[in-house]
């Protein structure tokens, strides 16, 4: 686990774009959703055992690991849409639980199989989950946690974005494992964008992130464990069942 409080990469690096000043606050379409930073929307489901995981089609399903026994399945409203459905699968013997599952924000523009730096689209795919942090002390995780003030949103940020990185996991998509959400490497280069992450939602499409509630955030947080090998599936629902 990281020294806390040490890292002092630029948020710049975060939500698809290279500098804070190419950022919006990870949003900005004014479209309004989910529950922004101190709502809750927490659903419980049906107590339900499910064979897989609803709504993803064989060719993503099968990019799952067969050891993955979380995942974080983000629906798309649709591949223009900034709107997104969150939930929470845990697999238990041969069969899958769903444990929550929170409205939600992806990027502005919708979804692409092609992400690219500044596209206002968040990548589709099958993504693990390995590292954590945020502004605020971890709520009790399992997955290695940063804590330092270098996630802080920039006050020249329209006041809603302020808290969008209070807590953040991120999403494994062009970067290194093992190193905090905000390192700026790109193993596939800067074109391909990075920096994707969970965070916190202000109430509209982000930059390529996928963001929810406070109290959701708080719940993958403490939920998610590098034991049982979580993944995320997202995109658009047409897409993830294809």
């Amino acid at each position: 686990m990281w020294s806390r409080g040490s890292i002092r990469v630029a948020v710049g690096a975060v939500c698809g774009a290279l500098s804070v000043i190419s950022l919006t606050g990870c949003g900005g379409s004014g479209h309004k959703g989910a529950a922004a930073h101190g709502g809750s929307d927490d659903t419980r489901p049906h107590e339900t055992a499910l064979k897989r995981v609803p709504g993803i089609g064989d060719r993503l399903w099968k990019r799952v690991p067969a050891d993955s026994r979380q995942v974080v399945a983000v629906y798309g409203a649709g591949r223009n849409s900034p709107d997104s459905t969150v939930a929470l699968f845990t697999r238990h013997g041969s069969l899958w639980k769903q444990e929550r599952s929170w409205s939600a924000h992806n990027g502005r523009k919708g979804w692409t199989a092609d992400h690219h730096e500044g596209d206002l689209r968040s990548p589709v795919g099958v993504f693990t989950l390995s590292d954590a942090g945020g502004v605020l002390a971890a709520p009790g995780v399992k997955l290695p946690y940063s804590r330092s003030a270098a996630f802080q949103a920039p006050r020249y940020w329209k006041k809603p974005y302020w808290h969008d990185f209070d807590y953040v996991i991120a999403i494994d998509y062009n970067r290194v494992k093992g190193t905090p959400p905000n390192d700026p490497t790109r193993p596939r280069g800067q074109s391909k964008g990075g920096g994707i992450w969970l965070h916190m939602d202000h109430g509209s499409g982000t930059s390529a992130c996928v963001s929810q509630s406070k109290s959701a955030m708080e719940y993958l947080l403490r939920t998610l464990d590098p034991g049982l090998h979580p993944v995320v599936v997202m995109g658009d629902r047409a897409e993830l069942k294809a």
